[in-house]
């Protein structure tokens, strides 16, 4: 079996599929090899419930309330049963993994399999019920226990068995972890093994400055692919919890929930040039302030970001580098997408650099780019639609500057979004390719500004070409009478192609237009397909749901 078929889940994001407001908890309990690890000098061990809760939307919650060194017995003890036991509510499912500390003799932890151990199984599962929650048992995860013919060997004795009976006496459904763990480790073989538990060499980490060789706790990788077995499994045991499961091929996360603490190692760690499928990247809630370049070799990438994902940075075109040379507006971005067939949801891209001329806050050059529900933070030269003839597709995101705050050369479209001015000045700066079709079309959008900005231009051409378009959109009252501005360049005035078509708002009136602006007699040639269709006959349209729910 292979360690990939772990960690891939074969469902489609389900981001949406609660009602607003509703939330379900997952509880977990158990011990080391399920809890939540400290993160401090840089600590690679995992529990696979620390990785768990990165497999749901933020209306699935994780409560991993597993400890280190405790059994079923020391849990109850200890009043931490009680604990989750006041917060379950119904539908709510508690997951239950004990056994690795129930084999200690000492009088604290210890219990006998086929008396105490089942019965505080029962316990658990008795209790939960009577709070209308869902149990789930799962046998304990596999020691990595080569013997001399190596062979992988159990030392879990009778405790499995007795989880087992457990869940049939009580009709409780169970992962058999065990199971899946044991064959998971065996087929690694005895060295590869080493590389998912705690085998640390010296001085490679903080944390473990003598280095380790423990062959019952996970690391980052090995934790990764354990939950990844149990988000696997759901499929079967629980389908009613399944549908909600992520399909993601990396996590990155600041609490230590994820394959990574930052974008650009998981970007790093996509494989150049994968054409035989998307890699899929959750994004978990946070800001990240990192200067990100996702490189024209990480092609079919997905970025999905939860609600509250920040990528943030504080560069801008006058700003030395460590050179003593500025630079420049396209060295200023706080992102930059080179690779095709990108697609981004949910994440916030901003530079924070404020009213200091050109800082960019997107960088797009890859041709096929989808950005869905975005947000573009920033004031002179938001975002850059850098590539010559690159396409790119916004649907439903925001984008906020104040000075040609769109810019750059490629055919893009923007669909429902909200444009913000933040200050007077213009709106876009097209440089659209002398023969180019389309340059910037923007569909159904709402522009807007703060309450004092007014005198705001809908465009000004950068280069003589320039294209843009305004279709349904509604104005408000800040956009200037006039429309359109030449940027004193009156020759662009004969080459560029402004123009609008059944706009609405106190700012569409066009009876003061720019002369050199057109208003449309039919938009036939602006539907979305024929817009981005290129000679591949790209459709996002069609295309955004195959990139969220299949792996090809």
């Amino acid at each position: 079996m292979k360690i990939k078929n772990f960690i891939l889940v074969f469902m489609a994001l389900s981001l949406m599929s609660f009602q607003q407001g509703h939330e379900l908890t997952v509880f977990m309990i158990g011990d080391s090899t399920m809890a939540n690890k400290n993160l401090d000098g840089g600590n690679p061990e995992r529990g696979w419930g620390q990785m768990f809760a990165a497999y749901f939307p933020k209306n699935v919650r994780v409560a991993n309330h597993a400890v280190n060194g405790r059994s079923s017995k020391s849990f109850i003890d200890e009043n931490r049963w009680d604990e989750v036991l006041a917060q379950i509510k119904p539908g709510d499912y508690v997951f239950i993994q004990f056994g690795h500390n129930d084999q200690k003799e000492d009088a604290a932890r210890h219990t006998d399999p086929g008396s105490t151990f089942d019965a505080n199984l029962k316990r658990f599962i008795h209790e939960t019920r009577a709070k209308k929650g869902i149990p789930v048992l799962f046998t304990s995860i596999v020691r990595r226990h080569f013997n001399a013919s190596g062979q992988l060997t159990d030392t879990h004795g009778t405790y499995v068995e007795a989880t087992k009976r457990v869940a049939k006496e009580t009709s409780t459904t169970l992962i058999d972890l065990n199971k899946l763990t044991h064959t998971w480790v065996e087929e690694a073989g005895d060295i590869p093994s080493r590389d998912f538990f705690m085998w640390v060499k010296e001085q490679s980490v903080p944390a473990c400055p003598e280095g380790k060789k423990d062959n019952t706790h996970l690391n980052i990788k090995g934790a990764r692919i354990v939950a990844g077995m149990v988000a696997k499994a759901l499929q079967t045991e629980l389908p009613d919890l399944a549908r909600y499961v992520h399909n993601v091929d990396f996590v990155v996360a600041k609490d230590g929930s994820g394959d990574f603490f930052t974008i650009q190692e998981a970007i790093n760690a996509v494989p150049d040039y994968r054409k035989e499928g998307r890699t899929r990247i959750l994004i978990r809630q946070g800001v990240y302030y990192e200067k990100l370049i996702v490189a024209e070799s990480k092609i079919n990438v997905s970025l999905i970001g939860e609600e509250g994902t920040v990528i943030s940075y504080d560069d801008f075109a006058a700003k030395k580098n460590s050179f003593g040379e500025n630079k420049s507006t396209s060295g200023s971005s706080t992102v930059y997408f080179y690779g095709n067939n990108l697609y981004a949801e949910g994440i916030t891209f901003e530079n924070t650099s404020g009213p200091v001329g050109q800082a960019v806050a997107c960088f797009v050059s890859g041709d096929r780019t989808f950005f869905k529900q975005c947000r573009f933070l920033g004031f002179q030269d938001t975002l850059y639609t850098y590539g010559d003839r690159s396409r790119q597709y916004y649907e439903d995101c925001y984008i906020e500057g104040t000075v040609d705050f769109i810019f750059g050369w490629s055919t893009a479209v923007f669909n429902r979004c909200t444009i913000h001015s933040k200050g007077k000045g213009y709106i876009t700066a097209p440089s659209t390719p002398e023969g180019a079709t389309h340059g910037y079309v923007f569909l159904d959008c709402m522009l807007t500004a703060e309450d004092d900005v007014d005198g705001v231009y809908l465009s000004r051409p950068w280069r003589s070409y320039a294209k843009a378009v305004f279709i349904r959109c509604e104005l408000g009252k800040h956009i200037h009478p006039a429309g359109w501005h030449n940027w004193g360049k009156e020759d662009a005035e004969r080459t560029v192609f402004f123009a609008e078509f059944e706009n609405a708002g106190s700012g569409a009136a066009t009876e003061q237009r720019a002369p050199f602006a057109q208003r449309l007699e039919s938009i036939e040639a602006y539907s979305i397909p024929r817009i981005v269709s290129g000679n591949d006959n790209w459709n996002p349209l069609v295309e955004k749901e195959t990139l969220l729910t299949e792996k090809k």
